[in-house]
């Protein structure tokens, strides 16, 4: 063996030293710093090879013993030895493990196979026991279930709130191109084709709604080219599509049982009034019957009882659905009845109710809507759609004196296709009931505003205003 001793200033040289007399595979045994410099002691390879192998006939050489403590086999002591007492020992040793040894010499074993329960036993309790591994939780096959299940809803939800957020962006990405585009396209209509925007200017000012305009302004055809032309095309248009009453034989000389119904203050009971008065003229008053549902308003039972007193005809008040069937059942002699009913708000969960009893009733009860010139387009709309139910018989315009422009109420007409039966314009009973004229009403309604048509909008406001009214297009459908 020969240990050599390298020293340097610093380890990489002290390295490079043993590398360059060991070589690369030589064997480092310490490396210490002292006085400044990097010792190192190293060993060749092949010196450090021959001290792993012991010499041929050294006692390292012999094959080192091997024991079987099992129960089958253990190896009785030499010759001239005395025997260990095991039942002494083994009760302090730890259990070993069996190992067989490949070739071992078969001894007597005379006092070992005498011992081998005792020695078993003892064994056994030397033994430390040995710790139990923990069960692991059982799960039930309804939980796993009922995890599956809610990892299933929990993913569904996240994916619908995805796809709804993704959809409100598609509709805005949409509603801004769809602006942008009508914008555009109204802004090049301008310039090329002038009289389109007359008739525009016009409508808008009668009251018209800007997509009902559109539509029709779109439908215009390619050869009307002057500004008065298009616009007595579209009166022509407005009133073919305007539904009235042409005449009214078919409602009072055929009779049966009509409700009026509306909003607060629309004219309800002067207009069933003004109805009386016309059946009383026609038939007597024994052929007519009034009935009232208003038990709210102060007086509203008087006004249509003192009607009643001066036409000559009989007041009956209902309180509910069963009275009104009551009542009906009474008056089922009677040509004409006529049922004036509590004014409700449109957005009243009772004017659900009020439908539902007028339809409950056991009597065809027609329904006739009444709606105010004076009130805005929305709110008309509003109102027809909560009073329809299951269908109006038709409807009648009040206030008409008081509007400064009817485009709005006819717009709303001719949208849901309502039957208009009369028009009112006073208070007088029965002077100020007429019946509507299609024509004459589509001329008056451009004729209330004329000065403002050139005022109302501005060239640069007509193409917003065009194209922010592209949802309420769709649902204009002329014949």
């Amino acid at each position: 063996m020969n240990v050599k001793k390298f020293t340097a200033s610093t380890s990489r040289e002290a390295l490079r030293k043993v590398r360059e007399s060991l070589g690369p595979d030589a064997v480092i045994l310490s490396n210490r710093q002292a006085d400044g410099v990097v010792e190192i002691l190293a060993l060749a390879n092949d010196d450090a090879a021959s001290l792993a192998m012991p010499a041929p006939h050294s006692p390292m050489a012999e094959p080192a013993p091997s024991l079987d403590l099992g129960i089958n086999a253990i190896a009785a002591p030499p010759a001239g030895r005395v025997e260990p007492r095991f039942e002494d020992e083994l009760p302090h040793m730890s259990p070993p493990v069996a190992a067989k040894p490949a070739s071992l010499p078969q001894q007597p074993q005379r006092r070992v196979v005498a011992s081998h329960s005792s020695l078993a036993t003892k064994v056994a309790a030397a033994a430390p026991a040995q710790p139990q591994p923990k069960a692991a939780p059982s799960i039930d096959a309804d939980q796993i279930a009922a995890m599956v299940s809610a990892a299933v809803a929990s993913a569904k939800e996240s994916a619908a709130a995805e796809m709804s957020g993704m959809m409100s962006e598609l509709r805005a990405m949409r509603g801004m191109m769809e602006t942008q585009l009508a914008e555009l396209s109204w802004g090049a209509t301008q310039a090329r084709e002038p009289h389109k925007t007359a008739v525009l200017r016009s409508m808008l000012a009668a009251g018209f709604s800007a997509s009902l305009a559109r539509y029709l302004i779109e439908k215009l055809p390619a050869n009307q080219r002057d500004a008065a032309d298009s616009l007595r095309w579209m009166k022509t248009v407005l009133a073919r599509n305007l539904q009235t009453m042409a005449n009214e034989d078919a409602l009072i000389d055929q009779g049966g049982v009509f409700a009026l119904v509306g909003p607060t203050g629309v004219g309800k009971t002067t207009s069933t009034a003004k109805l009386a008065a016309r059946c009383v003229m026609r038939h007597g008053p024994d052929k007519l019957a009034l009935i009232t549902t208003d038990a709210y308003r102060i007086g509203a039972h008087e006004q249509l009882r003192i009607y009643g007193k001066i036409l000559g005809v009989m007041v009956h008040s209902v309180k509910d659905e069963a009275d009104l069937r009551i009542a009906l059942k009474e008056l089922k002699n009677k040509h004409t009845v006529l049922i004036d009913t509590v004014g409700v708000s449109q957005r009243d969960q009772m004017v659900t109710e009020q439908v539902s009893m007028l339809q409950g009733a056991d009597a065809n009860v027609k329904r006739l809507l009444c709606l105010n010139a004076t009130a805005t387009q929305d709110t008309l709309s509003e109102v027809v759609r909560a009073y329809q139910g299951s269908g109006l018989a038709g409807c009648i315009m009040t206030k008409l004196d008081e509007a400064a422009a009817i485009g709005n109420v006819l717009d709303v007409v001719i949208r849901h296709k309502l039957n208009l039966f009369y028009v009112s314009n006073g208070q007088r009973v029965p002077e100020d009931l007429h019946l509507a004229d299609p024509a004459y009403l589509i001329d008056r309604a451009f004729k209330l505003k004329r000065e403002l048509v050139n005022t109302q909008y501005q060239d640069a406001e007509l193409p917003l205003l065009m194209s922010n009214d592209h949802k309420a297009l769709r649902e204009v459908h002329l014949g």
